[in-house]
């Protein structure tokens, strides 16, 4: 689908009521079972067009996705990924057996998967400065832009009908994601995003009182 199809198809002809909006946000969930079958292209273009359509700082717009449908490469990935783990697991002492579980459970979660996102951010349009404070600022400026932007993919997903789950474990091995995928040196891996059709509701997880987190300054 081509950029202007993806903006034609975007556009609505009366926008949603509040209620709707609220209810749609606070209907997703995370969801880590999947049927069989992918969505199609013109689907993936609708949530990257929604999902470049988050805020970012400045307008550098730092977020970069990465498709992966291929059955071997997922399970490539999946395999590394899951030595890493339990090599990391293993400078903890933990027992063999947990480690076990946890690579398992791993790599179902990404193989069961119809569709992988990749999040990276890059830093190739921030700002630049001399001083280390002013480089973090920009740094966790692109990263709260490409959180943002998987959001908007994760919302526009759950209103195409689709389930999703947010996995951050390429944080813990960016270089591991980069090689498997040939990924460039200046894309850092955030995290991954699982994507098909729901095998199962998911779970309804409690969330905090709004007294929990919310202040207003006097």
């Amino acid at each position: 689908m081509t950029d202007a199809a993806v903006k034609e198809a975007s556009v609505t002809e009366a926008p949603l009521s509040p209620a709707a909006v609220h209810d749609l946000l606070r209907a997703r969930r995370s969801i880590r079972n999947f049927r069989p079958g992918a969505p199609a292209a013109e689907t993936l273009d609708r949530l990257f067009a929604s999902a470049a359509a988050a805020p970012s700082a400045h307008n550098r717009q730092p977020w970069r996705f990465v498709v992966i449908e291929d059955a071997g490469a997922k399970a490539a990935l999946a395999r590394a990924m899951g030595e890493r783990l339990a090599a990391d697991r293993r400078r903890d002492h933990d027992a063999e057996d947990a480690i076990a579980r946890d690579v398992a459970r791993s790599f179902a979660r990404m193989t069961g998967a119809p569709v992988l996102i990749l999040v990276c951010l890059t830093l190739e349009h921030v700002d630049t400065y001399p001083d280390a404070a002013r480089r973090n600022a920009e740094f966790l400026m692109t990263v709260q832009g490409t959180a943002m932007a998987a959001q908007n993919l994760l919302l526009a997903a759950h209103g195409e009908g689709l389930a999703a789950c947010w996995m951050c474990a390429p944080l813990f091995c960016p270089d591991v994601v980069r090689g498997v995928l040939g990924v460039a040196d200046h894309w850092q891996p955030q995290g991954l995003i699982a994507l098909g059709l729901a095998a199962d509701a998911g779970r309804d997880r409690p969330r905090r009182l709004l007294s929990d987190f919310v202040v207003r300054a006097q």
